[in-house]
């Protein structure tokens, strides 16, 4: 069983029913740790031997966070100068690392058809989010398809339970090493790779 560290980040959690219900849909499950990184550090003031004692102790971590301005809250990026060190995270001496798993899970407001070539966007999910497959790649990692909610703003109440059970069994399926690395390389999200009962179009 692999375990899965997410380090979350929201810092308007209260407006975010999406968020809301995909931590609560984990919370407590076997094998994943939630680590909400505004909760452990409102000023910002990371611990950086507390974050690398974690990074340590699972082999896939997770970016959880809304798609902010084509990004990820402020949080992250702190997060990321302070912890991933030279020497430690990368570099010749750098292979703390080595061989985990680094993924995104995030929140758009906009379809999926709207983050393309031809979309109001103007550019893919996975495009956005290329500072993080190539920090991936520095830090000697395998870069995951994304897990991508889109509509998050305009999703129904009717339709979060779906969506949650889908995030958990995503999980469940990467803590226990189902998916080939075939199947990995070949997805432009992680969500396609769910069975087609628990798939939902958001």
């Amino acid at each position: 069983m692999a375990k899965i560290l997410i380090l979350f980040a929201h810092p308007a959690l209260e407006k975010s029913r999406v968020h809301v219900g995909l931590i609560n849909s984990v919370r407590g499950m076997e094998g994943v740790t939630l680590h909400d990184l505004y909760e452990v550090y409102p000023d910002l003031d990371i611990d950086i031997e507390r974050e690398q004692a974690l990074l340590l102790q699972h082999d896939t971590i997770l970016f959880q966070h809304p798609l902010y301005w084509y990004s990820a809250p402020a949080i992250i990026k702190q997060w990321q100068d302070l912890v991933l060190e030279h020497g430690w995270a990368y570099g010749h001496t750098g292979t703390a690392l080595k061989g985990k798993r680094l993924g995104n899970v995030v929140s758009a407001g906009g379809s999926r058809e709207s983050y393309s070539r031809e979309g109001h966007h103007g550019f893919t999910i996975n495009e956005f989010l290329l500072p993080f497959r190539q920090t991936a790649a520095l830090c000697n990692m395998h870069y995951l398809p994304p897990i991508v909610i889109h509509g998050a703003f305009r999703m129904e109440n009717k339709d979060l339970p779906s969506c949650c059970q889908s995030y958990r069994h995503l999980l469940e399926s990467l803590r226990d090493n189902r998916f080939t690395q075939a199947a990995l390389e070949g997805a432009e999200y992680l969500n396609d790779l769910a069975p087609a009962e628990t798939k939902e179009d958001h």
